[in-house]
């Protein structure tokens, strides 16, 4: 028999006190602040910032810490955040190619103008726990690291030329991959944060999708590509990661002023296409950009940019991540997190109405096959309002 439960505004209100209480941890341990958060977990804070779709370290850093490092739920709080907040203009496209560089390579040729720049990496550290982390001044020596000494070492000069340069001269890149590099007329790209994405797609609104996709899942899609369910494994032409200033026009005034700098890493990958003979072979290219330092999300954005352009360019669309409604519709972690989490709410309702359908359906097939030994379906009973449903 199943029955409904009283009480579930006290159940509820007692549940988030727990929560608090959880959240807390031990008493005697010293509270974690945001802004340790903030300055000590920045990839997380970035990564948050990047799903969250708003640009403010110290809120990503607050929503990791009211969700206890769920990364998933801190994305949902900044996102339910930023409906709250009024847009009062539209800033320009960032120019990346004035960023100024703390992290930058380029796998397709040795020496690229501007240089290689590894910057902060974890590529070539050893995968072994440092314990001397568990103490409190933690294992690395920053002595000779101060302020400003810190910050020059992390960056280079502005403006570093554009390494995918390099292919484009090569005369190897196709010439509508060049012409797509114009930025668009402003106020004609979509915004899918007010009107839903429209299948079949168009780019702009699949690279804010992948931009405010699940870092996992598209890690995932862009790893069965090269293993064989797409047939891509391209190179990446250039990675960076570094400052670029958000530049807000003022019509009135007829002026353009920078009201701030962001953290952006920024990935172009080349992919060697062949399409169906009717166009010479040649290279396209995908295009990844997220805030923060967040690299595999860079590089699986361009990949799955790339993929998800198989029609338009002549190939066949026969795999998962050539499909953008595939793709687009489950790389939401807000989206899927809701809908699997819904699961653990309330379904009285519809679980005793089909109940009784299988019941039915039990009966039926003992008539059909003349089973008198087919047991009915115990626990049934009559549906109330009071039980309540999905």
């Amino acid at each position: 028999m199943i029955t409904s439960i009283k009480g579930g505004e006290a159940a509820i209100a007692a549940s988030h006190r727990l929560l608090a209480k959880r959240r807390r941890g031990n008493p005697a341990i010293a509270d974690l602040s945001v802004d340790q958060i903030r300055e000590q977990l920045s990839l997380a804070v970035d990564r948050v910032m990047s799903e969250g779709s708003l640009y403010d370290p110290g809120l990503a850093a607050l929503a990791i810490k009211q969700s206890e490092g769920d990364l998933a739920e801190a994305i949902y709080l900044l996102r339910a955040f930023r409906t709250t907040l009024t847009r009062f203009g539209h800033a320009k496209p960032v120019d990346t190619s004035a960023m100024v560089v703390r992290r930058r390579i380029a796998t397709t040729h040795k020496d690229v103008p501007g240089g290689q720049l590894l910057g902060p990496t974890y590529d070539y550290t050893h995968r072994i726990l440092d314990v001397a982390l568990m103490g409190e001044a933690g294992s690395d020596d920053l002595s000779d690291l101060d302020g400003e000494r810190a910050e020059k070492a992390g960056s280079t000069q502005a403006s570093v030329p554009d390494a995918a340069a390099l292919t484009r001269e090569c005369g190897v890149l196709a010439r509508a991959e060049i012409v797509e590099d114009a930025r668009p007329d402003e106020g004609k790209v979509a915004d899918i944060t007010r009107a839903p994405v429209v299948f079949p797609s168009r780019r702009d609104e699949r690279l804010q999708a992948l931009a405010r996709g699940d870092e996992g899942f598209l890690m995932g899609l862009c790893y069965s590509t090269m293993r064989g369910y797409g047939r891509s494994h391209p190179f990446i032409a250039e990675l960076r990661y570094g400052d670029v200033t958000v530049v807000l026009p003022i019509p009135e005034l007829n002026i353009s002023v920078g009201i701030g700098a962001i953290r952006l890493t920024e990935c172009q990958t080349v992919h060697l296409t062949t399409c169906d003979g009717t166009l010479p072979p040649r290279y396209t290219r995908g295009y990844g950009l997220v805030f923060g330092h967040g690299e595999r999300k860079a590089i699986s954005m361009a990949m799955l940019d790339r993929a998800l352009r198989s029609a338009e360019l002549g190939e066949p669309v026969a795999y998962p991540a050539q499909d953008d409604e595939f793709v687009l519709s489950h790389s939401d972690s807000v989206a899927a997190s809701g809908l699997v989490q819904h699961l653990k709410l309330p379904h009285y309702v519809d679980f005793q109405a089909e109940l009784q359908l299988l019941g039915q359906m039990r009966a039926d097939y003992a008539e059909r096959h003349a089973d008198p030994g087919l047991k009915p379906v115990a626990g049934l009973a009559p549906i109330t309002e009071a039980q309540g449903g999905d």
